[in-house]
């Protein structure tokens, strides 16, 4: 195989993470991605193949090839059209698919790691086919679930033939895939009942809380709460992706039959497809704030402003994702109220640490109710807080996860 314009011999197999989001994206997706492959350089060499910045970095020009932290990171061409219109997300998809394959072909070689998520869903197929040419080693890291997400919020019918499609080309996947792994314990069962016959180990390693930089602060001195004049206000905060598998319509809806409780406040930070509706249907409410997307760093400040965190996933979403501003709800050493599945990941780690309350989606009465019993046991709230920031810190930490990932790798490396 010709190799890449930067290809060198390694004195060791190279690890390679392609990912379509990686820094500077400061989303989720690119946080995490970004420290696996920071953590997993310190002791082995890191290479990632990503594409240039298309969601909250958008118009952002990145260097096509740089070393951040001992981590070599290549990024290839596509397009970064509105990836909340569905054609321009199509086509950034198609382009940076294509760009990343060739590029997957010219600089992989025999004997190294591939770590993969599983999104865009057309990623894992396109690698695969690489790794098999070039006799690569691959790894699914799968943070969404496909097509059960899409089946869940009603994008596509289970039977449909895109869904068959789609189930076709991830069986091929994971034959050839030496380990999957998975968000949470939910959707190590689903992958294993997915996999089954196929004898490839599935590992379940959760996301974590950026304890570095978010960490429980005096309600009193919360710069949202007092620029909002909040500071008197039992205030439930719902800070994140406001996107289709989202259920903020029973928020609202639950929120709409509480304007009669003027001591409680919703605030909504965050950026999505669902946005501009939930901005129509909250303007005539006094007791609901919407506001835009802000940067990863300021976390702990707008976690902080409030009593309670929401957390709303729609019906079905068992096993296909897990929400990873859980944890630094957590980290921030608040209680979290989660529309959730039940047996979800979410709803066994509220269980487990007792750090708040979850209910079925699409019921605006039975949270409403919630609410209210949140609202009533206040004085309850703080030892919750204290569990959720011990749980945080003993569970789901940098450190932790890091770990989990170089144990999980290292085992291929020796198969």
């Amino acid at each position: 195989m010709p190799k890449g314009d930067f290809a060198k011999p390694d004195p060791e197999n190279t690890l390679w993470i392609l990912t379509e989001v990686y820094y500077p994206e400061d989303i989720s997706t690119g946080y995490y991605l970004t420290s696996i492959a920071e953590g997993l350089a310190k002791e082995r060499r890191v290479k990632v193949l990503t594409g240039q910045p298309k969601h909250m970095s958008r118009g952002k020009r990145a260097p096509s090839r740089e070393v951040r932290n001992e981590v070599e990171i290549f990024r290839a061409w596509g397009t970064t059209f509105d990836k909340n219109i569905l054609l321009f997300r199509l086509i950034n998809m198609a382009t940076i698919g294509v760009s990343i394959f060739w590029r997957s072909l010219r600089m992989f070689r025999s004997g190294d790691q591939v770590l993969v998520v599983t999104a865009p869903p057309s990623l894992p197929v396109t690698t695969t086919a690489a790794c098999l040419i070039s006799g690569s080693d691959l790894t699914l890291l799968v943070q969404d679930s496909y097509p059960e997400i899409l089946v869940a919020v009603r994008a596509a019918r289970p039977k449909s033939p895109f869904v068959q499609l789609v189930h076709f080309l991830n069986q091929w996947v994971y034959k050839y895939a030496s380990k999957i792994i998975v968000m949470g314990r939910d959707m190590k069962e689903l992958f294993e009942r997915k996999t089954a016959g196929l004898a490839v180990p599935v590992v379940a390693i959760p996301n974590w809380a950026d304890l570095d930089s978010i960490a429980p602060e005096p309600r009193t001195d919360n710069r949202l709460l007092k620029e909002l004049d909040l500071l008197g206000k039992f205030v439930l905060l719902y800070a994140g992706n406001i996107g289709h598998p989202t259920d903020v319509e029973t928020i609202i809806r639950a929120a709409r039959s509480l304007t009669d409780h003027p001591e409680i406040h919703f605030i909504f930070i965050g950026a999505g497809v669902k946005k501009r509706w939930l901005e129509r249907e909250s303007a005539s409410l006094p007791n609901v704030t919407v506001l835009d997307y802000r940067p990863w760093a300021e976390q702990s400040s707008f976690l902080n402003a409030c009593d309670v965190g929401l957390i709303a996933l729609k019906e079905g979403m068992w096993g296909t994702a897990m929400p990873s501003r859980t944890y630094n709800i957590m980290a921030a050493g608040k209680p979290v109220l989660a529309l959730a599945d039940e047996g979800s990941e979410l709803a066994r780690v509220i269980d487990e640490e007792s750090i708040g309350w979850h209910l079925p989606p699409g019921d605006p009465e039975a949270l409403r109710k919630a609410i209210i019993t949140a609202y009533e046991a206040r004085s309850e709230l703080r030892e919750m807080g204290i569990r959720a920031r011990s749980a945080a810190v003993s569970k789901y930490s940098p450190a932790v996860a890091i770990d989990a990932y170089s144990r999980a790798l290292t085992r291929n490396r020796t198969q």
